[in-house]
């Protein structure tokens, strides 16, 4: 059953491992090429180098092959997956330091709010070159799997404007179920049933059942209050459950950010974060992580391609959807999952144009929604803010047109809680001034955007944000795994 199956971004050495390892468990695709392509040689050379080594110690016939010219790797592709960051570190440091200089404090910043609004205009133009090649380049009818964030924003631009067969894919509802499973003393995630439904980030455990008893709000709330850790690190997500009746998918920092409540008054914030883990809500957490991380894989590459001279362990696959949907595709073995589709009427009270993530099958027929959902109407109203941003923020990015871009971070909740109209326009001027390179829809608007700049009345604060860590050194966090290693 030999296909070829792009990966855009591979030089995300750990995911682009995990994805083919996982790919690879599936008898039937011990033949299939991997193609990969990136902008870094480096890392694309090191991702080669560790799957050829696994294709070779496990016997198998795949094939693989690396390139930067990527209509070249996407040419006669089956499936196309990406799991890009355009504009890297750099532009990303910029989505959390220019919202906090107008008091956006953001945890993550790349799904909505200023700094994920921002980074869809980045994506969305490389998208749609995704788009393009693929229609040209790649196999008819070829699938275009979306790992990348902002994942609504990117979904819908390559679904409503690249013309492709795209389904964006997330892990969030799989974390959230362990979470659920160990706070309610289950053996393994197997033994809970769920519905999870609403917009990616913002989905919601609508139906619970461990072992078939139904769980309900009042049983869930005293099982994550009575839990050591999650009573501690989930502070807000456990008030959210109490209020709403159902528990998100999202992690604290996540959440924290799409809401208009638990972020806005400096002296609240630390009320609803813990400090013990960047994701529980630490201001810039994701963006200190990735920078303490980012060159990880240079110390650790010797011990990834050790690893990936070991047979490889069907049993370890992970719950990353990306190569059950393969597996259901091509064999017709079913599998369920939860998918980031056009609505289409799937949830009955959100818009059909939005970028759902719901409950699927998937078999040779593709990928089949379960439709008739309805959310609580707190979810709904919840997702619905976040839809009507994410559609201004596409269509910004299309035309760009950068009043429309404005309106869009004007009407983000959180933005709509702490910032003022006149803050807003300041803010995303300079946003967009400094991202320009990275921005060529709106290459027209910059020059003015520098104008009203260079005679801003709007003042800025110098703030780093109300929890916040010290970002330290690569060589600072290496000595400090080598001395947990050597403590044991």
């Amino acid at each position: 059953m030999g296909f070829k199956i792009a990966i855009i971004g591979a030089g995300s050495i750990g995911f682009t491992k995990k994805l083919a390892t996982d790919i690879l468990c599936v008898p039937e695709f011990h033949d299939v090429e991997f193609a990969l392509t990136d902008i870094s040689k480096r890392n694309l050379g090191m991702i080669r180098d560790i799957l050829q080594r696994m294709i070779e110690a496990n016997r198998l016939p795949a094939r693989v092959t690396a390139t930067t010219d990527r209509r070249r790797a996407l040419e006669g592709a089956r499936y196309v997956i990406s799991c890009v960051r355009v504009g890297g570190l750099e532009a990303y440091a910029d989505d959390i330091a220019i919202p906090l200089k107008y008091g956006i404090d953001q945890c993550v910043g790349d799904t909505i709010c200023a700094g994920g609004i921002l980074y869809g205009q980045r994506n969305i133009p490389v998208i749609l070159d995704f788009c393009k090649d693929i229609r040209e380049v790649a196999a008819p009818g070829a699938k275009f799997l979306n790992y990348a964030n902002p994942m609504a924003m990117n979904t819908w631009a390559a679904i409503e404007y690249g013309k492709v067969d795209t389904v964006g894919l997330c892990h969030g509802v799989q974390h959230g179920a362990e979470q659920i499973a160990e706070v309610l003393g289950a053996g393994s995630v197997a033994e809970l049933d769920y519905v999870c439904s609403g917009i990616n980030h913002q989905t919601w455990f609508i139906d619970l059942r461990l072992n078939g008893r139904k769980i309900g709000k009042d049983e869930l709330v005293a099982a994550f209050e009575g839990h050591p850790v999650y009573s501690q690190q989930e502070k807000l997500r456990i008030d959210v459950l109490k209020r709403f009746g159902v528990y998100s998918t999202e992690s604290n920092g996540h959440l924290s950010e799409y809401l208009p409540w638990y972020r806005k008054r400096p002296e609240e914030i630390a009320r609803w974060i813990d400090m013990s883990d960047w994701i529980h809500g630490e201001t810039g957490g994701y963006l200190r992580y990735s920078i303490e991380t980012r060159n990880w894989f240079e110390s650790d590459f010797p011990q990834f391609l050790e690893s990936a001279g070991k047979p490889i362990d069907a049993t370890r696959r992970s719950n990353e959807h990306a190569s059950h949907i393969l597996e259901a595709l091509e064999t017709g073995r079913v599998y369920r999952g939860h998918f980031n589709v056009k609505n289409n009427g799937v949830i009955a009270n959100l818009p059909a144009d939005a970028i759902i993530e719901s409950p699927g099958f998937v078999d040779r027929f593709g990928i089949n929604m379960v439709s008739g959902i309805t959310l609580p109407e707190a979810c709904a109203a919840t997702c619905m803010a976040s839809i009507n941003v994410q559609r201004m923020a596409v269509h910004a990015a299309i035309s760009g047109d950068i009043d429309l871009l404005k309106l869009a971070v004007l009407h983000d909740p959180l933005v709509g809680a702490v910032a003022t109209p006149e803050e807003v326009w300041q803010m995303v001027d300079e946003m967009v001034v400094a991202g320009a390179r990275w921005l060529p829809q709106y290459a027209h608007a910059v020059q003015a955007a520098r104008e009203r700049l260079a005679n801003a009345k709007v003042k800025t604060r110098e703030w780093a944000g109300s929890a916040r860590r010290e970002v330290r050194s690569l060589d600072e966090i290496r000595a400090e795994k080598a001395a947990m290693k050597k403590a044991g």
